[in-house]
This record gives C-alpha cells, sequence and structure tokens, in this order.
C-alpha cells in the first residue's frame, strides 16, 4: 500500500470575495495517488491568518468548512494541512474577502433631556469581531454633523457621552463601524437614527436699560436681567462689563443694577444666566452721552528755577460754572492744594512733581492729564579728582577721573576737558567718570570739567587739574672703578645709572652669595648714583648688581659685574723675599754637610 501527495489545494465557493452574510465554504482538497485502491484516513486541518479553525478525519479527499453566513471578521488568509499514514503536506494560502459589515444597532439611555445634561449612546456590531472602530454623530439642524471615533480592542459595542448644549432643540445621532483590512478599511452602514428631543431649563435672559436711551452723564441709570425657568434652585444671574462683575443673584429670576452713569458706563453689558453646566448670555450696548470734556491744566512754566512764582490754571472748554480743584500726585495719595481753578505759588525743588486739575459738575467728577513741573536748584562748583587719590599717573596707565557736584537738581550734564579740547560728555545725577587711555610724556595738567543742568544759572567749572606723569625706569646698569680686579686695602668706586626714569629714584646695591645681601641703598634726585666701598679685602670678591625703582613701582636690575680682589705689590714682594730667603738657608745647609762629608 504505496501513496503519494501529488498537492493540496484550498478552494473557496462561491469565490474569494463574498458579500457579508452569504454562505460560503472553505473546502481542502488533497490530490493524492496511490499502488493500489485501499482505504487511507485523512486529517485535515483549515487554518485562518495562522489559527486553528476547522479539523476533521475522513476517507475523502476532501473536507469542507462550512460558514454559513459570512461576516467581515471571517475576512483573512486560509490555508489547509493534510496528514495521511505520517505523511503531511500544505495548501498554499489563499486571501478571502467578505465584504460589508452588519449594520449597527444605536440605543440611547433618554428619549428626552434638559439643556446641560448628557445623553448616553452605545453603538453595536453584531456578530462582529474586535478590533473595531466605532463613529458617533450628532446631528443637528443646518449645522455639520460632530464625530466622535472610539477604538475598541476587545468588544463589538461602544458606548460614548454627549453633552447636550444651549442650542441643541431637537438632535439626531447615529453611529457606524470601520475595521482594517489588506486593502484598507472596511466601513459598515449607518445605523438607524435616534431621536432626542431637548428642553431648555430656562430662556435665554433679557436685558434693559431704564431709560433705554438719550442717557448723559450725571443721569440714574437702571439695568434689568431677567428670565423663565422652570425651576429657580440653584439658578444665578449675573451682569458684567468688561468681565468685571457688577451684581449677582442666586435662586431668583430678576436682577437689578443701577450707578449714576458716566463716561467710563459706555460699552458692552453682559448677563448671564447659570444653571448647573448650563449657561446663556445676552449682551447690551450702552452709550452715555458726555456732560462736559474733561478740565485742561495749563502751567505758566514747566521747568523753572527755585524761588520762580508758578502759575496753575484749569478750565473746561464751553463749560463756565465747575467746582475745581488743583492736586499734586503722590505715591501715597492725591495732595489737595487749593480748592479752585487757579493757583499762584513760589516755588523750590521738593515742588517737583506731577499736577492735576479736578473739575465736578452735578456730581460728575473729570481729571485732567497730569502735567509735569520740574523745578532747578543751581549746581554747585564742581571738583575734579583722580580716583586713585594722587594726582600722578604712571606712563603708558589709564587715568581715571571723577568730577563731582555736591549740589544741583539732576539731571546734570558734566564736560571733561584735556586742555581746551573736550574729550567726554556725561549726563548723572552727582557725577561722572572719565577715563583717560591716552597718557603722554607733556600730559602734566590741564584737565577740567564743567557741570550745568536746567536752571538758568548756567555752566560752572572746576580747577584745572595738574596730573604728574611718572616715566618707569628703563635700561639700569652697574659699573665700577677699577674695574675687574681690586687690590686688598684699596677702594672700589660703584656707578649705578638709569637710561629713563623720574625723580627721585631710589638705587640699591647688592651682593650675590647664597641669598641676595643689601650693600647699600640711597635716594637721589638724579639718574645715577655713586657708592664708594672703602679697603677692599679678599672676601669681598664676587658677583654685584644694583636695581633701581621710582613711584611707578617697578624694579628695574642691572647686569652683574664681577669683581676680584688680589694682593698688593708689596705684599708680593715679601713673599718673593721670605721665599728666597728660605732657599739660600737651605743652599748653606746643603754645602755645609757637604764639606763636613767631604773632610771625613
Amino acid at each position: 500500500q504505496v501513496f503519494t501527495f501529488n498537492r493540496v489545494e484550498i478552494r473557496v465557493q462561491p469565490s474569494v470575495k463574498v458579500k457579508n452574510g452569504a454562505p460560503m465554504s472553505i473546502i481542502c482538497h488533497a490530490d493524492i495517488s496511490k499502488s493500489t485502491d485501499f482505504q487511507l484516513k485523512h486529517n485535515f486541518t483549515i487554518f485562518k491568518d495562522g489559527k486553528l479553525v476547522f479539523m476533521t478525519v475522513s476517507d475523502k479527499e476532501d473536507a469542507r468548512y462550512e460558514i454559513p453566513v459570512a461576516r467581515s471578521s471571517d475576512t483573512g488568509d486560509y490555508e489547509c494541512t493534510v496528514k495521511a499514514d505520517g505523511k503531511l503536506s500544505f495548501s498554499n494560502s489563499v486571501y478571502v474577502w467578505v465584504a460589508g459589515m452588519t449594520k449597527p444597532i444605536l440605543t440611547a439611555d433618554k428619549k428626552e433631556v434638559l439643556e446641560g445634561e448628557v445623553v448616553k449612546l452605545r453603538c453595536e456590531l453584531p456578530e462582529e469581531v474586535p478590533p473595531l472602530d466605532f463613529f458617533f454623530r450628532k446631528i443637528k439642524t443646518n449645522s455639520a454633523p460632530k464625530e466622535k471615533r472610539v477604538p475598541e480592542r476587545n468588544q463589538n459595542f461602544s458606548e460614548v457621552e454627549y453633552y447636550i448644549e444651549e442650542g441643541d432643540n431637537i438632535l439626531q445621532f447615529d453611529c457606524f463601524g470601520k475595521r482594517q483590512v489588506r486593502s484598507g478599511w472596511e466601513s459598515s452602514q449607518h445605523s438607524k437614527k435616534t431621536l432626542v428631543t431637548v428642553k431648555e431649563p430656562f430662556i435665554k435672559p433679557t436685558l434693559i436699560t431704564v431709560p433705554s436711551s438719550n442717557i448723559t452723564e450725571g443721569d440714574q441709570i437702571e439695568f434689568e436681567c431677567s428670565t423663565v425657568a422652570a425651576q429657580v434652585r440653584d439658578i444665578e444671574i449675573i451682569l458684567q462689563k468688561n468681565r468685571t462683575i457688577l451684581n449677582s443673584v442666586r435662586d431668583k429670576k430678576f436682577l437689578k443694577y443701577s450707578t449714576v452713569a458716566t463716561q467710563e458706563d459706555s460699552g458692552e453689558y453682559l448677563c448671564k444666566v447659570e444653571q448647573g453646566a448650563v449657561s446663556k448670555t445676552t449682551k447690551l450696548n450702552v452709550f452715555v452721552s458726555e456732560l462736559f470734556p474733561k478740565p485742561w491744566l495749563s502751567a505758566s512754566m514747566t521747568k523753572l528755577d527755585e524761588s520762580k512764582n508758578l502759575i496753575l490754571s484749569c478750565s473746561i472748554n464751553g463749560v463756565q460754572r465747575a467746582n475745581f480743584s488743583i492736586v499734586r500726585k503722590s505715591s501715597s495719595g492725591d495732595i489737595l492744594l487749593k480748592n479752585s481753578g487757579d493757583l499762584a505759588m513760589k516755588v523750590n525743588v521738593n515742588d517737583t512733581g506731577s499736577y492735576t486739575c479736578r473739575a465736578e459738575v452735578k456730581g460728575i467728577v473729570k481729571e485732567s492729564k497730569p502735567v509735569r513741573i520740574n523745578v532747578y536748584a543751581p549746581v554747585s562748583k564742581p571738583t575734579l579728582s583722580v580716583v586713585s587719590g594722587s594726582p600722578e599717573v604712571v606712563l603708558g596707565k589709564p587715568l581715571q577721573l571723577i568730577c563731582h557736584s555736591v549740589m544741583g537738581t539732576p539731571p546734570i550734564t558734566f564736560t571733561f576737558y584735556k586742555g581746551d579740547e573736550v574729550k567726554k560728555n556725561v549726563t548723572n545725577d552727582t557725577y561722572a567718570m572719565f577715563l583717560d587711555e591716552d597718557i603722554g610724556l607733556n600730559d602734566n595738567g590741564g584737565y577740567k570739567c564743567d557741570a550745568r543742568n536746567n536752571h538758568s544759572s548756567g555752566v560752572k567749572t572746576s580747577n584745572i587739574l595738574n596730573v604728574t606723569v611718572i616715566v618707569p625706569i628703563r635700561d639700569a646698569s652697574l659699573g665700577s672703578v677699577p674695574h675687574g680686579e681690586v687690590e686688598v686695602g684699596s677702594d672700589t668706586t660703584f656707578l649705578c645709572s638709569v637710561k629713563e626714569g623720574s625723580w627721585p629714584i631710589d638705587f640699591k646695591f647688592f651682593k650675590k652669595t647664597d641669598h641676595e645681601v643689601l650693600l647699600h641703598e640711597v635716594r637721589e634726585y638724579s639718574d645715577r648714583t655713586i657708592w664708594h666701598k672703602r679697603t677692599m679685602k679678599r672676601k669681598d670678591t664676587g658677583t654685584y648688581y644694583c636695581m633701581a625703582s621710582n613711584r611707578a613701582s617697578v624694579d628695574v636690575r642691572s647686569r652683574p659685574i664681577t669683581i676680584s680682589v688680589i694682593l698688593a705689590a708689596w705684599q708680593k714682594g715679601v713673599i718673593a723675599a721670605f721665599v728666597l730667603t728660605a732657599i739660600a738657608g737651605a743652599g748653606a745647609v746643603a754645602l755645609w754637610w757637604f764639606l763636613c762629608k767631604k773632610k771625613k
């Protein structure tokens, strides 16, 4: 009993594309060749998208997987395997598309709701298998539907809540579903529309004014805001202007608010009625005519010297009779100067500030624009000095000056001069700084500064400041007489000099040993100095150098020189005579010894 699989194939009836709800058969066929006609048991297994959906054992070469009502969830890749007597064979994969989805069923928990309430909707796709996407639509007359998408991964239904807004009178809802397939998205039909009737808990408020028109400043104006509600519990009425709440009432259907009209009361008013989550508003534009224009404050001068006379006058264009007052503005509160339209005063620097005029007609008070008055005290004669304190500057270093006026109303303008040349203008309160970075050898004076402000007295000038320019030491050198070698007991003269440097100069002489030894120091009003060292000794042999410094605070060292202290000529003669005498004595002794030996 020999057999072999020729092939295994899978077929779909009526076709690989089936309409949703139609019957469908998945047929697995095994083509087998046998040596003789014998009975063979076949194990058929059918898979969809890799998952087992059907199994059977048959002695026939065909197996049928019947799907009486095909749904979109049956869309997928089908394949089958056949096993017989230890042998196994596979079919190719076939993609089956069930076109269309079941029609969804939509239900609402309420058929009649109030504005501000919530209606809960449930959309179900019977016999469909997740994952699914549900789409809910809120349909309102003369407006585009509002849609909500809710993905569901584990169930074939979805629930959503819709808030009922103001103006939602008669609403319709529907839903539909989608499933993602290989070719894109499969969509269901729309469900039947569900009708929901909306009732108002209260009507849109009414906002009026009394009087309704021709309102003038000083008139009493009354606002009335009302509504009609099914119940007044938890109802609130609010009157607003430019986001500012003017008045409010609770648990009432009526609100009143009255005030004396001013021009600032012109604008848009908002009456808002709230109950729970429901809010309705009504707007009203109100125009208040001007009773009289703002007053005008004039000053005889806005900038004046102290002790001068200032006259302030207040007036209203086209109005003769009004109650005027003149005030001075202050951070701690306005200061009333006079209940009149005219004010004359002799000023001092403390009177600097802002002044306004107030006018009252029929209880309406208006204020003019502020007028700034500046009172100036004259500047005092400025002083000019060097910031470091000493009127000196090292050549090549910057010089910083400060010009200061003890008295004078700021702002004060300071002008710095170098000779007759203006170097800088600075406006400040009481002082100003100037940095001169271009110091030359000839800059030994001529600095001054001016100070002036808005006082009529004019410019004050400082005394001339003379600044000494310190030239740093340059190129110190050391020499000696005699040079190089010096006899013991004789004197040596050291000369230390510099090529350049401001006087006085501090000279110091050193000898190099294991540590620096200061031998002599002196201050000279010269570019050189001489030091006489008496009676040189053998121990004075060594290396010498000098150092020079001045008020530039830079030490300049010379190159070292070497001094050797040697014996004097007479000392050398004595030593030579002593040596010759010793040699002669030794010769005489040797001759005597020789003669004595010969005699023997």
